[in-house]
């Protein structure tokens, strides 16, 4: 009669058939779930296996996964607090009123656009900072707005975002039909390291640097994210845009673009 002892070596055949299948399962279901199942998503494009291994198992993808091109170009320089611009004069308001101007062609004489571009009245100020220090360093490139910026003071740009976040947000001129939140934007994708979208847009808790979206342009937000997917918009802080707009599928693309541009936005000024 065989011992306790010997019934778990490898001595015992039937132990050592039992090891060998159990290991087996393990090493198929390890290459079929960090291996098979990644590169088995259309939407996602891995650089290596090791790549598709780290984002199986949740783990951000590692910065030598980004192509050559996109690291050799200019990325943002801005650093933002939660303190940027929260204070501004009325004389700054003021100079930047006369300034607004020259932008009122694209983004509406009161700062809500009539075409595709972005609207700006009650814009977080600290965005419309940002985005205009981009243009003009090169971190974010537009045939109109980077020879528009890049004669702008860092006086002058600090005027334009305080002026924009005085103003009321106010509805779009062209809303579409009011529609329910889409998954990607309340739960995101944990799976794929997609947070919700209003962890950093949301009204009540918005993170420094992350603009409102509501009554946003659909076809300017698409875009948007359409380009930080492919990496030709890079003037996102710690790429983390970037990061999620390339593991959304286009149909959740355009499901979030469409959805926050039939939202009307909260009608309250940016700055008490």
């Amino acid at each position: 009669m065989m011992s306790t002892r010997d019934l778990f070596t490898f001595r015992n055949g039937h132990f050592k058939i039992g090891v060998g299948i159990t290991a087996a399962m393990l090493v198929v279901t390890a290459i079929a779930g960090f291996i098979v199942l990644p590169f088995a998503q259309p939407w996602v494009q891995f650089a290596n296996v090791w790549d598709a291994i780290c984002s199986a198992a949740g783990v951000p993808r590692r910065a030598a996964s980004v192509t050559a091109p996109e690291q050799s170009m200019r990325l943002s320089e801005v650093v933002l607090t939660s303190h940027t611009l929260s204070r501004p004069s009325q004389e700054a308001i003021g100079r930047g009123a006369t300034l607004a101007q020259r932008c009122a062609i694209c983004h509406g004489p009161t700062g809500i656009s009539r075409a595709d571009s972005p609207n700006l009245a009650g814009q977080y100020a600290a965005v419309i900072y940002k985005e205009l220090h981009d243009f003009r360093s090169g971190a974010r490139t537009n045939a109109v707005m980077s020879p528009f910026a890049v004669n702008l003071t860092d006086q002058e740009i600090a005027d334009l975002a305080n002026y924009y976040a005085y103003l009321p947000r106010l509805p779009a001129y062209h809303p579409t039909p009011l529609l329910p939140k889409p998954n990607i934007v309340i739960y995101g994708a944990p799976i794929r390291g997609i947070a919700p979208c209003g962890a950093c847009h949301g009204s009540l808790d918005n993170k420094t640097g992350s603009p409102w979206l509501e009554g946003q342009s659909e076809a300017y937000m698409k875009a948007q994210l359409q380009a930080f997917a492919s990496g030709e918009r890079r003037n996102d802080i710690s790429q983390q845009m970037r990061n999620i707009a390339r593991a959304m599928t286009p149909q959740e693309i355009e499901q979030a673009a469409a959805y926050y541009a039939s939202q009307p936005p909260d009608i309250v000024k940016a700055v008490d």
